[in-house]
């Protein structure tokens, strides 16, 4: 057997057992769902107790909702949304409730980045988008990644849903574009929408190239921001999950970008690879400041990922780069869990599963971590609006 039918077999294999894995997980036409919310989760979520929210449900002042047999409400991301519009009417601070753009706030674009695979940008990217939708924002996840990890997370199968068209290639390439709106997918989570990627975005790499040598307008670095100013009235947070490299792909979403987490494991092999990143990625910034696209950021952040706080070597990286780089580091971390990687091995995450699969402590240790490190970027998200912590 020739090697590319070699390569041809073992793919159409893996992509095979994938897909019953898939309709395993979830449902017989492979599809995702989200789960509700107990009363518990929701009041967590907008800042209130539980008697003051059974009060509202009471007066009326929120949707009925129905009961189980043992009086318990639970809640759609779809009924938490219009708790959260209700509560807002009439309230001291309806910023609490929907924190999200008004008149004047512009689109704010947060791009997850690394030079190394393994640094939990994808982690990072999709917990970060949900919990925005969660916390009241209108979220678009845009995949920059032609491996599709986010993709593929949000229940899609890039290599066979997007395998020729659908992706955000299709919006971004040079020859006869889509319009960005018409490659953006509704998913199952409520407000949080996904621009798609696949292979073919790897093709924008080799025809950037050709486009600079032809001179083809509008520029690579102006694309993405192009295709997001079509969108832009319908969000108030984009999530971009940037690939493991510093290539045009990455520099596209850079200079769209309006705030930066660079995830980074903290041990020195991850550390010494993102100095080169940096060093890179300064070059390249230069260039294209030098053709007058120099970005502008309201924030360039570090995320600490994978962090292990009682493990003496990621603790003692973890100092040294507060030290080197101090309020540029988040103040949270996101923690390496065995629930998090459990969760992802029927691709999902925290907010998908149930608590009750998982040791109690595990579960809420590492949702307590994911919350911190968002609540931390929600801070910035405010502080670019020009609002205090909402």
């Amino acid at each position: 057997m020739r090697i590319d039918e070699k390569i041809q077999q073992l793919a159409s294999r893996l992509s095979t057992a994938l897909d019953h894995n898939m309709k395993r997980s979830f449902l017989s036409e492979a599809s995702k769902s989200l789960r509700s919310f107990s009363s518990a989760e929701v009041t967590e979520l907008l800042g209130i107790s539980q008697p003051y929210l059974r009060k509202l449900h009471l007066e009326g002042r929120l949707p009925q909702l129905e009961s189980d047999n043992r009086g318990r409400r639970h809640y759609t991301a779809t009924d938490i949304w219009e708790t959260r519009k209700a509560l807002a009417i009439g309230a001291r601070n309806p910023r609490q409730f929907r924190p999200g753009r008004t008149p004047g706030d512009a689109l704010q674009v947060i791009s997850v980045a690394n030079f190394k695979g393994g640094a939990g940008k994808t982690t990072t990217a999709v917990h970060l988008a949900q919990k925005l939708a969660l916390d009241g924002y209108r979220v678009l996840a845009v995949d920059m990644d032609p491996q599709a990890s986010l993709t593929t997370m949000f229940g899609f199968r890039p290599e066979i849903e997007f395998s020729e068209s659908g992706t955000v290639y299709d919006a971004l390439r040079y020859d006869s574009p889509l319009l960005f709106r018409d490659v953006v997918k509704k998913t199952y989570f409520h407000n949080l929408d996904l621009a798609p990627a696949g292979l073919l975005l790897s093709e924008y790499e080799t025809e950037t190239a050709h486009a600079l040598h032809h001179n083809l307008h509008p520029p690579f670095y102006q694309r993405l921001a192009l295709c997001l100013a079509d969108v832009e009235a319908d969000y108030d947070v984009v999530v971009i999950d940037c690939p493991p490299q510093l290539g045009f792909i990455t520099l596209t979403a850079l200079v769209a970008s309006t705030g930066v987490l660079v995830t980074v494991v903290p041990s020195m092999l991850d550390v010494a690879s993102m100095a080169q990143f940096l060093q890179l990625a300064s070059s390249l910034m230069t260039t294209i400041a030098d053709v007058g696209a120099t970005p502008d950021w309201h924030f360039m952040k570090f995320l600490l990922t994978r962090f292990e706080p009682n493990d003496a070597p990621s603790a003692q990286m973890a100092a040294f780069l507060r030290t080197m780089f101090k309020d540029d580091v988040l103040t949270q971390t996101f923690l390496k869990s065995s629930a998090v990687s459990d969760a992802g091995l029927t691709q999902q995450t925290l907010f998908e599963v149930n608590r009750s699969d998982f040791t109690r402590q595990t579960y809420d240790r590492a949702l307590e971590s994911i919350g911190g490190v968002v609540k931390e970027v929600e801070t910035l998200i405010q502080a670019a609006w020009g609002r205090k912590e909402s």
